[in-house]
């Protein structure tokens, strides 16, 4: 009944984050069988995002985020646009893509702070996200290697950080760790 009447997307790095949410709810749809919501969640997703064009990565990471506006987005048009549709917005969206130094993980210099934590999390949900977003590209695409590659990266940096030492992202870190490492959101492997 909300969706219908929200006008905006909300694009912040953390829980109201409409692109992931969208992702999700996509997911959820879909998995139930539910055509009418996931027509619903497709059509607000290329009414809010379509258009978007050159997402400034280099805004982020602000400094509590645990999600990306810019990847989330990507992430959640690569459920619903298919291959060649997909990867011509993503170039357009994203033309930064594969440039050096394009996206490095986001820096934690302090785990027990409860919001500098997030950026734990934010290296999770960009690893999840970017593989997630290379799963969308037709294999020979030389961005899924970089993708991939960026995906790596982050994971690398994020998952030795759960070790529960410190409550403030000890008590969510796994999930967001779960969701990476079970592929969870991203095409069943042929």
């Amino acid at each position: 009944a909300w969706l219908p009447n929200l006008h905006y997307p909300i694009r912040i790095g953390e829980h109201s984050q409409t692109a992931f949410g969208l992702g999700l709810m996509l997911d959820w749809a879909r998995a139930r069988h539910d055509a009418a919501f996931a027509a619903l969640i497709e059509r607000k997703a290329r009414e809010f995002y379509l258009g978007d064009r050159s997402c400034p990565l280099r805004y982020e990471p602000s400094g509590e985020d645990f999600l990306s506006p810019c990847l989330g987005e990507a992430d959640l048009m690569r459920r619903v646009l298919g291959g060649p549709q997909y990867s011509a917005w993503l170039k357009v969206f994203l033309p930064q893509v594969g440039a050096r130094n394009w996206l490095p993980p986001a820096v934690v210099t302090d785990r027990s702070d409860p919001k500098l934590a997030h950026l734990d999390g934010l290296n999770l949900s960009r690893a999840w996200m970017l593989e997630g977003m290379a799963s969308g590209l037709p294999r020979h695409d030389p961005r899924v290697a970089q993708l991939q590659a960026a995906a790596r990266a982050h994971r690398d940096e994020a998952l030795p950080a759960i070790t529960g030492q410190y409550y403030e992202g000890g008590h969510w870190l796994g999930t967001f760790a779960t969701y990476l490492t079970t592929g969870a959101g991203l095409p069943a492997k042929q």
